[in-house]
């Protein structure tokens, strides 16, 4: 059960949980505050922690307020869409087929039976988009698994809300966001490689900083510029 802390301008909700070290995370679309906490830590350390962390978390609203957000995507003809940062309109084919997804110039060409609705384009670009990234993931890893020295056991492409990626440095798994395959390809290239980093320093610490300052300097600039690209928009619920 979660229990809430009041740092008189903030709330925050603290989960227990089986691990070592403190988890601070700040969620959209409003900015809320989720602190995963040691099961034994006191609540008073788990406060003195968060007080210090106080300028971060005002840090990570205010950047949720002002990044822009997509209109939400209806599946409709000549609509806008993304493949790897570049804008295409869709055209929707209906033929008495299975469905298909191509590119063609600037078209993003949907081929569906006639009769499918928003619903089911919807699912069918996104699993096209989740065969985009599954296949660049498996080039970069051949470019990046011995440059980090690491071994990546597994790679789940899924759709996330609140990340981009994540890694379970102990079992060398790594998930990443359907969403990248909309975005420019260094950007999917970041992610990777922050998340492959993982597997050797588990947390944000100097011995992390330092490998991908070496192995990827625009590392900060890419961490940048995807943070300002609108977000997809998102029933929350």
């Amino acid at each position: 059960m979660a229990t809430k802390l009041n740092l008189g301008e903030f709330v925050l909700e603290v989960v227990r949980k089986p691990i070592k070290h403190l988890h601070l995370s700040v969620y959209p679309p409003d900015g809320r505050i989720r602190i995963a906490a040691p099961e034994r830590m006191a609540l008073e350390a788990i406060r003195l922690f968060a007080i210090t962390r106080l300028p971060w978390i005002r840090r990570q609203r205010q950047k949720m307020q002002v990044q822009p957000r997509e209109t939400p995507r209806q599946y409709l003809q000549r609509e806008s869409h993304y493949v790897w940062g570049r804008r295409y309109l869709l055209n929707i084919v209906e033929h008495d087929a299975p469905p298909v997804v191509e590119l063609k110039h600037r078209e993003l060409q949907l081929g569906v039976r006639p009769g499918t609705d928003a619903d089911r384009r919807g699912e069918i670009l996104q699993e096209w988009y989740r065969g985009l990234v599954r296949a660049a993931v498996e080039q970069l890893l051949a470019k990046w698994e011995p440059l980090l020295k690491v071994r990546v056991s597994k790679v789940f492409v899924q759709r996330m809300r609140t990340k981009w990626g994540s890694c379970n440095p102990a079992a060398r798994n790594i998930r990443l966001n359907t969403e990248l395959a909309r975005k420019p390809l260094d950007c999917l290239e970041y992610i990777l490689v922050h998340e492959m980093a993982h597997i050797r320093y588990p947390t944000h610490g100097p011995r992390f900083i330092a490998l991908m300052d070496q192995v990827l300097p625009q590392w900060r600039d890419v961490r940048d510029s995807l943070n300002q690209l609108p977000l997809r928009s998102e029933n929350w619920g």
